[in-house]
C-alpha cells in the first residue's frame, strides 16, 4: 500500500492510493499517518478496507511529509563504498549513524531552504526506512519483524557546516527543509526487492546521481538491527540509508546548490520528489 499525507502544510489529510490509483481520503479510519498509527495493525485494518467508497482527493494538491512529528531521524553515512571514495573518506567497517533533527522534515515537493552565506548546500538521494514495530537489541534476522515500510528521502547538507565547522554532521544536515520524505510511505510488500532498487537524482536537468540499494555497504536488515544496538527505536522512526556516488561535495570542481536550483529524484516504486531551491 501507498499512504501519502495531502493538503496545506499544518492541515494535511492522511491517504492511500487505491488500486485504480486513485487518493483517497483514509482520515475516517487515521487521523494521521504519526507514531500513534504506524504500526502494523493499524496498517493493516486499512489495507483491508474497501477504499473505493472513500473521498477522493486531488492529485493537484499539495503533497506533505509521508509521515509527520516522528520520535527520531536516525542517518547512516558513507553506506556506498563508491561514494565514501569520492569523498575521500575509508570505507566503513560498521555503518556511521548521525542524526538529523526531525524538524528538518517536509513535503517531497516542497521548496528547500538556502540560508544567507551558505555555501556547500549539496544533495543526496537516499532510501529510508519506517519502522512499524519497537526495537531493542534485535538480530539481524528479526530486522524484518520491525520493518513498516520505505521511503525516498533527500538528505539535503551543508557540507561546510557539517565538515569545516566544530561538533558532529548533525548541524550540517537538521537545517528546516533538509529532509524532505515521500511522496509515499510504501508498506514493504509492495516491494519486491529492498536490495534492487535503482535511484536517481537530477539537478537543473542534468544527471547527477545514478545508483542501486544492491551496493549499499549495510543492508536494511543489518542497519536496523545496528541502531537498535545504541538505541531504542520505536514506531515510526525514520532511518535513512546512505547516499549513491554523485554528490555535489564529490564532484571535480565541487558543485553546490545554488537559488532557483531546482532537484528531481526518485527511487523505484518509491515516487518522486520535485523541489527548487529558494533565498530565506
Amino acid at each position: 500500500m501507498k499512504l501519502l499525507r495531502i493538503g496545506p502544510k499544518g492541515k494535511e489529510k492522511p491517504a492511500a492510493i487505491d488500486k485504480d490509483g486513485k487518493i483517497r481520503d483514509i482520515s475516517s479510519h487515521i487521523n494521521d499517518l504519526n507514531p500513534s498509527n504506524l504500526n502494523f495493525d493499524t496498517i493493516s485494518k486499512i489495507q483491508s478496507a474497501d477504499l473505493s467508497n472513500l473521498p477522493e482527493l486531488l492529485s493537484s494538491e499539495r503533497i506533505g511529509s509521508c509521515i509527520t512529528n516522528p520520535g527520531k531521524f536516525v542517518a547512516i553515512g558513507l553506506n556506498y563504498s563508491d561514494h565514501a571514495a569520492e569523498t575521500g573518506a575509508a570505507v566503513p567497517t560498521e555503518p556511521i549513524m548521525f542524526m538529523k533533527a526531525p524538524s528538518s522534515i517536509c513535503g517531497p515537493n516542497d521548496d528547500v531552504e538556502i540560508v544567507a552565506g551558505s555555501k556547500k548546500l549539496d544533495w543526496e538521494v537516499e532510501l529510508g526506512i519506517v519502522i512499524g514495530k519497537d526495537a531493542k537489541h534485535i538480530s539481524e534476522s528479526q530486522s524484518q519483524d520491525h520493518i513498516l515500510g520505505y521511503c525516498l528521502v533527500n538528505d539535503v547538507s551543508e557540507r561546510e557546516w557539517q565538515i569545516e565547522k566544530l561538533g558532529q554532521w548533525v548541524k550540517g544536515k537538521s537545517h528546516d527543509t533538509y529532509g524532505p520524505i515521500g511522496p509515499y510511505l510504501v508498506t514493504k510488500d509492495e516491494i519486491k526487492d529492498v536490495n534492487n532498487l535503482n535511484m536517481i537524482l537530477d539537478v537543473n536537468g542534468e544527471r547527477m546521481q545514478t545508483g542501486n540499494t544492491s551496493t549499499m555497504i549495510f543492508n536494511v536488515d543489518i542497519i536496523v538491527s545496528y541502531v537498535s544496538k545504541f538505541m531504542s527505536l520505536q514506531v515510526g522512526d525514520i532511518i535513512t540509508t546512505g547516499t549513491p556516488p554523485g554528490v555535489g561535495m564529490g564532484k571535480k570542481p565541487q558543485v553546490f546548490l545554488k537559488s532557483g536550483d531546482k532537484m528531481r529524484l526518485s527511487i523505484d516504486n518509491l515516487g518522486e520528489q520535485n523541489s527548487k531551491v529558494v533565498p530565506v
